[in-house]
């Protein structure tokens, strides 16, 4: 099957300013003149036979239960990997979040709906009936609530190791405003194999990227003070390029991230989700995320994925496994949205 191009944002000329022209562009015309077209690589393929049956299946399941997932709402350019291979990223408490950052296509609301308190066991109740492995949480910042919602996502998760005990378990929180006694409440003794949060950008881009609330500080505290109360489960991170930062403060944060003992590390291209988002600053080559893939490996981490078209839940499930032993997720049957320098035979040399 022919790959699926990812739709290309056209560009549009900027007429001349100044007297010798009559044009005058909106602020919206302006804003659309300054998006990016997509490179040639920006590629992936779409799943076919049994892998194919399972994307379908739970699309399905999924839209019958009423259930929302990161997955559509931010756009995920791996859907149909990820679907199709029993893995599958739910957003819970609500469908809009308390805090605007500059590059998400999540909407924003100040006094969001309340929490409702089925979600739990519809949640649960769907999975019970899906053919997946493994199921990432993800959830909106909820700075209305007290504890930020964290009561809520350990519902959640309860709730689905309840009905499937079997089933691996991801969480992709909030920094819950830096509430230590609420991130305590979430986590101890909770059955999860991952918790993740991600940093977003650079610290140095935090200002430009991020809602004033967040901060690249306050993210690694949460990750760090994670890694304290459970010492036995992974934690991960995610960064984006193309915002305004450097080759170097990449390389930066990923080495201040590991001083933390962050185990898992997703690096991707951030897309403008619309006129009105932040506009993408450069397209890196794909050679640079290999060579990203490969720092991030000799610096300690025991899962990566790195490439223009990763997300943080880009193949949880395989990340998650790469780190207990199994051959790195990025060598299996790629898919063009993640790159290394590794490649098939590599991995299979190494567990031999």
């Amino acid at each position: 099957m022919e790959p699926m191009r990812l739709p290309v944002v056209e560009t549009v000329d900027i007429p001349p300013s100044g007297c010798t022209t009559g044009t005058t562009l909106s602020p919206k015309e302006k804003r659309k003149a300054l998006r990016k077209r997509l490179p040639a690589w920006f590629k992936t393929t779409l799943p076919t036979g049994e892998a194919q049956d399972r994307f379908n299946f739970t699309k399905s399941t999924i839209e019958g239960g009423s259930l929302n997932t990161v997955c559509e709402e931010a756009k995920c350019p791996n859907i149909h990997d990820c679907w199709g291979r029993g893995t599958a990223t739910f957003m819970i408490a609500g469908e809009e979040c308390t805090r605007g950052c500059r590059f998400c296509a999540v909407g924003t609301i100040k006094t969001p709906l309340p929490l409702d308190p089925d979600e739990p066991k519809r949640l649960a109740n769907a999975v019970k009936d899906m053919a997946l492995s493994y199921v990432v949480i993800t959830v909106v910042n909820r700075d209305d609530l007290p504890d930020g919602g964290a009561s809520h996502y350990r519902k959640c998760i309860d709730a689905i190791h309840e009905v499937r005990p079997d089933i691996g378990l991801e969480l992709l929180c909030s920094d819950l405003d830096g509430n230590f006694e609420a991130l305590a409440h979430l986590l101890e003794g909770a059955p999860l194999d991952v918790f993740a949060h991600n940093v977003e950008c650079v610290p140095r881009m935090d200002f430009n990227v991020r809602d004033p609330r967040a901060s690249f500080n306050q993210s690694k505290k949460i990750l760090q003070e994670a890694k304290r109360i459970r010492p036995d489960i992974l934690t991960k991170t995610s960064i984006m390029v193309g915002v305004g930062e450097t080759d170097e403060e990449i390389s930066d944060t990923m080495r201040d991230l590991r001083t933390i003992d962050v185990d898992l590390l997703t690096i991707g291209q951030y897309l403008q989700p619309s006129d009105k988002h932040l506009p993408v600053d450069r397209f890196p080559e794909p050679s640079k995320y290999a060579d990203w893939d490969t720092e991030a490996r000799e610096m300690g981490y025991k899962g990566v994925a790195c490439g223009p078209l990763v997300r943080s839940s880009f193949r949880a499930g395989l990340l998650k496994d790469e780190a207990y032993g199994a051959p790195p997720a990025v060598t299996r049957s790629q898919t063009n949205s993640a790159i290394s320098h590794l490649s098939f035979s590599d991995s299979l040399t190494e567990k031999i």
